[in-house]
């Protein structure tokens, strides 16, 4: 199941977050909603809101997460590398 992750380059969870899943070894789409307005306009549809980061995988959205929150979600969810 395909995992997108929309983020602001220079924003510090978004930085965190791909850390995160990188030193895990997930497999990820990385959408930069600052430069692609398409993406932006998806994450906006799917999540209610402006934040970043966030999460689509299989249906499911997280929205504006610190790596704590994450975490919780990936296991909840039981999404693995």
């Amino acid at each position: 199941m395909p995992m997108i992750l929309y983020v602001k380059l220079w924003c510090p969870w978004c930085v965190e977050a791909i850390e995160y899943l990188d030193r895990r070894g997930y497999r990820y789409e990385l959408r930069d909603v600052l430069a692609d307005a398409g993406a932006y306009a998806r994450m906006r549809e799917i999540s209610r809101q402006p934040l970043t980061p966030t999460m689509e995988v299989g249906g499911k959205v997280l929205a504006d997460f610190d790596t704590g929150q994450l975490e919780r979600f990936l296991e909840r969810e039981g999404i693995e590398p």
